[in-house]
């Protein structure tokens, strides 16, 4: 009973993007991940609605450069929970994106915001120790600058529909990424395939449909109504909820440090995420006893157009 136990927690504590790295080699796990999402799909949701190079610039970018690059460092041996930290640096790499590209100047409130936030993710990588090859983990640094990129590239993109956006952004990776066939061999591709397990198809399923269709339509809508400056610390939420969801569910122990880091975390996107009080529509119209505005005041008739 003790051994199903202690199998169970090991198994409960890999990542299922860790379990679909041990089904597939990595680029092919990062095809497969956008196929599930596209197909189908593609045949029954309508077209973007934006022009088609920020289509294929935001597929290039999130599909094959952020997701092959991530896992090709996890493959290395970066480890899934250090990964997830560092990729969380996107928010940096947004901001400083997004000021080039976009012309956006977070105030000075919002960048005390980041640093406290991101002092929590250092912490936290600290816990968890650097290890793993320098190599590896460079990938992963490498991942997140290309996700602040893409984020600044659906900002500048603004899909009205952020569905049919996610399903044919997910058409452009897989073509591409089957230059797997000459980075990890036919061999090793047609041995995994034929080899799949219901592990490794669950893995396809969830970081495809769930993770990427759900959870990146939901990103997408937000960069679109929204500064990307503003939108990108809500990530460095993700590993605040990992601890959580570890500590209630697996009963893993949250150490003084960990805690700290969470609180950190939340505490600088709580700072970014406040805006200075505005009166609202209804305090600033005029009560109906009030003083009313003089006539001088009164607003400029429109001009005739054309």
């Amino acid at each position: 009973m003790a051994g199903r136990r202690e199998a169970w927690e090991r198994q409960s504590a890999k990542t299922l993007i860790d379990v679909g790295l041990d089904s597939f080699p990595p680029l092919l796990f990062c095809a497969l991940r956008f196929a599930v999402v596209a197909v189908p799909a593609v045949f029954f949701v309508g077209p973007p609605r934006v022009a088609w190079r920020w289509v294929l610039a935001v597929g290039l970018v999130l599909g094959v450069v952020k997701f092959g690059l991530l896992f090709l460092g996890m493959r290395a041996g970066a480890p899934a929970g250090l990964s997830s930290l560092v990729l969380q640096g996107q928010a940096g790499f947004t901001a400083l994106f997004a000021a080039g590209l976009l012309g956006e100047r977070p105030g000075g409130r919002r960048l005390f915001g980041l640093a406290i936030a991101f002092a929590g993710i250092a912490l936290a990588a600290f816990e968890q120790g650097l290890g793993g090859p320098l190599g590896a983990f460079a990938l992963v640094v490498l991942a997140a600058a290309a996700w602040g990129l893409s984020n600044v590239l659906t900002r500048k993109a603004a899909p009205p529909d952020a569905l049919s956006w996610m399903v044919w952004v997910s058409a452009v990776p897989p073509l591409p990424l089957l230059l797997s066939l000459l980075v990890e061999g036919p061999d090793a591709d047609l041995r995994a395939l034929r080899g799949m397990t219901l592990g490794g198809l669950g893995a396809i399923g969830y970081v495809g449909l769930l993770s990427t269709l759900f959870g990146f339509v939901a990103w997408s809508y937000l960069l679109r109504s929204h500064d990307a400056t503003a939108v990108a610390p809500y990530s460095l939420l993700v590993p605040v909820f990992g601890m959580s969801s570890a500590w209630l569910l697996l009963g893993e122990r949250v150490t003084p440090t960990a805690a700290a880091a969470a609180l950190l975390v939340v505490a600088g996107i709580g700072i970014t995420a406040l805006r200075p009080g505005a009166p609202s529509a209804a305090a600033a119209r005029p009560r109906g006893n009030g003083p009313r505005r003089p006539a001088g005041l009164a607003a400029a008739p429109p001009r005739p157009r054309g």
